[in-house]
């Protein structure tokens, strides 16, 4: 019986690879770029698995095309707002993603944003390698420190929890979130962190705002114009979850005014294109999609994607089917 033909639209760890080759009839994307739409027309009526990644993007109308062989997509990344679900469904194929291995890595990167913004430490590198930094002095550059502070989760699954944990008993911070659903487990007593009814509220309240929750067209702006006032003058904004989340012209206005003290970014709404706006800001870390950027977890999503195409070309139901 011949192997399944699967595509990997981009380049993986090398791990990864050799297992999908030794598994399946696996084309690799032997120059890492990205593929143009009209060749992932071509993929899905040529292969029986596509494995994109949370940079494709894959709307309705790719799914709408004749001769259609593609019966799963394969997804490296736990976010899937960049496929349309609902077309992907319609036509029959399944949908996977990579949940709970990149929990810890993304949460790493939360913290490195919110200390780099609030100790100014982006700032100070593009300092000194401009040959600008004039030495040591009482009053330069001061930042504000962690401890003590607030911080406010937006969406407190396991990212969320994981970017609290580390907060409240690395730094000493207060922990309060928003969740859709009521949370109540040890870990969140034991931080002692709040629950409050709405997103509002917690961004009214908190020293820092922290975003961890899906993106898709349900929270598209969800931080817009309005619930950026909301925020305290010395706040800081936090985005590792989806670009989509944040209106980034709004977020541009509010950093130019000052009317937050600053923000921290490793997603954006139209990767990997970067408003303008937010590369001349000084009080704005900037990075590029680093959530999951670790040897150790880009191999684990990567083996995550071998266990849902393997199950499904075995019969089974895949470990994590999305649709």
């Amino acid at each position: 019986m011949a192997k399944p033909r699967v595509l990997v639209t981009r380049r993986w760890p090398e791990e990864v690879e050799r297992v999908l080759v030794a598994r399946f009839d696996t084309t690799l994307n032997e120059s890492d770029r990205p593929f143009a739409e009209t060749e992932f027309v071509s993929a899905m009526q040529d292969f029986d698995a596509v494995l994109p990644t949370v940079s494709d993007r894959l709307p309705f109308g790719l799914f709408n095309q004749p001769g259609i062989r593609a019966k799963i997509l394969g997804n490296f990344g736990v976010g899937f707002n960049h496929i349309d679900i609902a077309a992907a469904r319609a036509a029959g194929i399944v949908v996977t993603n990579t949940p709970g291995v990149l929990t810890d890595a993304t949460a790493d990167i939360a913290l490195t944003l919110m200390l780099m913004i609030a100790r100014r430490a982006g700032e100070g590198e593009r300092q000194l390698r401009a040959g600008e930094w004039k030495g040591w002095r009482p009053t330069h550059m001061l930042g504000r420190e962690l401890g003590g502070r607030t911080l406010g989760i937006i969406g407190m699954g396991r990212i969320g929890k994981a970017t609290a944990r580390r907060a409240h008993f690395g730094f000493g911070m207060d922990i309060a979130f928003f969740n859709r659903s009521v949370v109540e487990d040890d870990e969140t007593r034991a931080m002692k962190a709040r629950q409050i009814e709405s997103i509002d509220d917690v961004m009214a309240t908190s020293d820092f705002v922290s975003l961890h929750c899906p993106g898709g067209v349900e929270n598209r702006h969800l931080v817009d114009a309005r619930r950026l006032k909301l925020m305290k003058p010395e706040a800081y904004l936090i985005n590792t979850a989806r670009g989509d989340v944040v209106d980034s012209a709004a977020l541009v206005d509010a950093l130019r005014a000052r009317a937050i003290a600053g923000a921290g970014l490793d997603v954006y709404e139209d990767e990997p294109a970067i408003p303008e706006g937010l590369t001349k800001l000084e009080n704005v870390v900037l990075l590029p999609h680093l959530g999951s950027a670790t040897e150790e977890t880009r191999t684990a999503m990567g083996m995550k994607v071998v266990e849902n195409i393997s199950a499904f070309f075995d019969g089974r139901e895949p470990p994590d089917r999305v649709a």
